[in-house]
C-alpha cells in the first residue's frame, strides 16, 4: 500500500474526529447554547447535510484539477471552519459552520478516495478504501474519546481548536506525499462520461443499501452519551471510556472487514448488517443494564463499521468507468444515513419513547438495509461480468 493511501487515511482522521465527537459533547453543547438535547444532535446531522452536497458538487467541478491543490485547499476550509465555529455563541452560526466543514469534508473524500484507488491494482481497492476508511476508525477511537474528555474539561470550543490544528498538520503531509500537477489529458473521464456511467439501477441500489446500513448505526450512535448518562446510569466521566471502546470494535470491524471485502462483498455485508440489527435490538433491550450495554456498544461498532470496506468498493466496481462520481455519490449515501439516523432517532426521543427508542430506531432501518442486501445479491447472480473498460488502468496509473 503506498504511503499516499495511509497520509490519505490521517487526513481523514483529523477531519473524522470533528464528524465523530459531537455525540460525546451533546449535553455540553446543549446547556452551553441553550438548545435541547435533539436539536444539538442536529448538528450532527448539520454536518451529514454538508457532505451530502459537497461530495459531488465539489469532486465534479474539481476533477481537472491538481489533486494536491485541491485537497489542501479543501483542508485549509474545513480547519476555518472550525475556528469560526469556536468562536461563534450562536446555535445558527455554528450550524452554518458544520455545513461549511462538512461540505469541503465530503469534496476531500470523494478526492481522495478516487485517488487512493488510483493508486492500487483492482483486486486492492477494499483494502486500499479500508485504509481511507480506517481513518476514521481511529477517529472514532482516539478522537472520539479526546475530543469527549477535552471537551468535558476545558469546554467543547477547546475541542473545535484542537480539530483545526489537527487539520493543518495533516495538509502538511498531504503537501509533502500527494505528487503535484494536473491529471494527464483523457486520463480523468469527462463529466458527460461519468455521468452516463451513472445510470445504472445495481449502483442506486449499492448506494441505497450504504445509506441504510449507515442510519441503522448512526440512530443509536449519535446519542450514546445521553443514553449512557440517562438510561445506564453511568457517570458522565466514564463516557469516553465506553465511546472508546466502541472504537476499538469499529477498528476491528474494518479491518477484517478490509481483508474480506475484495474477495467476498456480499458474506461481509449479510454478517454485518444481520449483526448490526441483532446488536440494535439487545441494546435496545438491555440499555439500563451496563454490564449488558457496554459490551453492546463494541459489537455496535464493530458491526457497523464491518461492512464500510464492502460499501466503499462496490460503486467502484459497478462504475469503473466513473470513478470521480461514483465515490463522490457514495460518500453522498453515507451521509444520507449519517442525517436521517440522528433525525429519525431524535423524532423517537421528542415523542417521549426514551434514548434507548434509538436503538430500536436503528434496529429497524437495519432490516431495512438487510433487504437491500438481499436484492443486490440476487441482481448480482443475474447480472453478466461487468469487463474494466479500456483506458482504466491508465486512469489509474495517471491517479
Amino acid at each position: 500500500m503506498p504511503l499516499a493511501v495511509y497520509i490519505l487515511g490521517i487526513a481523514i482522521f483529523a477531519q473524522g474526529t470533528s464528524e465523530l465527537m459531537l455525540a460525546g459533547l451533546l449535553p455540553e453543547l446543549a446547556a452551553d447554547l441553550r438548545v435541547s438535547v435533539p436539536d444539538a444532535g442536529l448538528l450532527i446531522s448539520a454536518f451529514a447535510i454538508g457532505m451530502l452536497v459537497g461530495a459531488p458538487v465539489l469532486a465534479a467541478a474539481t476533477s481537472r484539477w491538481p489533486r494536491r491543490t485541491v485537497l489542501l485547499a479543501f483542508l485549509a476550509i474545513f480547519a476555518l471552519s472550525h475556528v469560526a465555529g469556536a468562536l461563534t455563541a450562536n446555535y445558527a452560526v455554528l450550524f452554518a459552520t458544520r455545513v461549511v466543514g462538512a461540505f469541503v469534508y465530503a469534496g476531500f473524500w470523494a478526492v481522495a478516495a478516487t485517488t487512493a484507488v488510483g493508486l492500487v491494482p483492482a483486486t486492492a481497492r477494499a483494502k486500499a478504501m479500508s485504509v481511507l476508511a480506517g481513518g476514521l476508525t481511529v477517529a472514532t477511537i482516539v478522537g472520539l474519546a479526546a475530543g469527549t474528555l477535552i471537551g468535558q474539561h476545558l469546554g467543547w470550543r477547546a475541542a473545535f481548536w484542537a480539530v483545526a490544528a489537527l487539520s493543518a498538520l495533516a495538509g502538511i503531509g498531504v503537501a509533502a506525499t500527494i505528487p503535484g500537477g494536473r491529471p494527464a489529458s483523457g486520463a480523468t473521464p469527462g463529466l458527460a462520461t461519468e455521468l452516463r456511467a451513472m445510470a445504472r439501477p445495481r449502483l442506486w441500489l449499492a448506494y441505497g443499501t450504504t445509506a441504510l446500513t449507515t442510519g441503522a448505526l448512526l440512530a443509536s450512535f449519535s446519542y450514546l452519551s445521553p443514553l449512557l448518562t440517562e438510561v445506564t446510569g453511568l457517570d458522565a466521566v466514564w463516557v469516553p471510556a465506553v465511546l472508546g471502546l466502541y472504537g476499538v470494535g469499529s477498528l476491528l470491524g474494518i479491518t477484517l472487514g478490509g481483508r474480506i471485502a475484495d474477495a467476498r462483498p456480499f458474506p461481509l455485508l449479510y454478517a454485518g448488517v444481520i449483526g448490526l440489527v441483532l446488536t440494535s435490538a439487545a441494546l435496545a433491550l438491555g440499555a439500563s443494564v451496563a454490564l449488558l450495554a457496554v459490551p453492546l456498544i463494541f459489537l455496535l461498532g464493530a458491526f457497523g463499521f464491518g461492512t464500510n470496506p464492502a460499501l466503499n468498493a462496490r460503486p467502484f466496481a459497478l462504475a469503473k468507468d466513473a470513478p470521480t462520481l461514483a465515490a463522490a455519490m457514495n460518500v453522498a449515501a453515507f451521509n444520507v444515513g449519517i442525517t436521517v439516523g440522528p433525525w429519525l432517532g431524535g423524532l423517537a426521543i421528542d415523542g417521549g419513547l426514551g434514548y434507548a427508542s434509538v436503538a430500536w430506531v436503528g434496529a429497524a432501518i437495519g432490516l431495512l438495509g438487510l433487504g437491500a442486501v438481499t436484492l443486490s445479491a440476487v441482481l448480482e447472480r443475474r447480472a453478466p461480468a461487468v469487463r474494466e473498460p479500456a483506458g482504466a488502468h491508465a486512469v489509474r496509473s495517471a491517479v
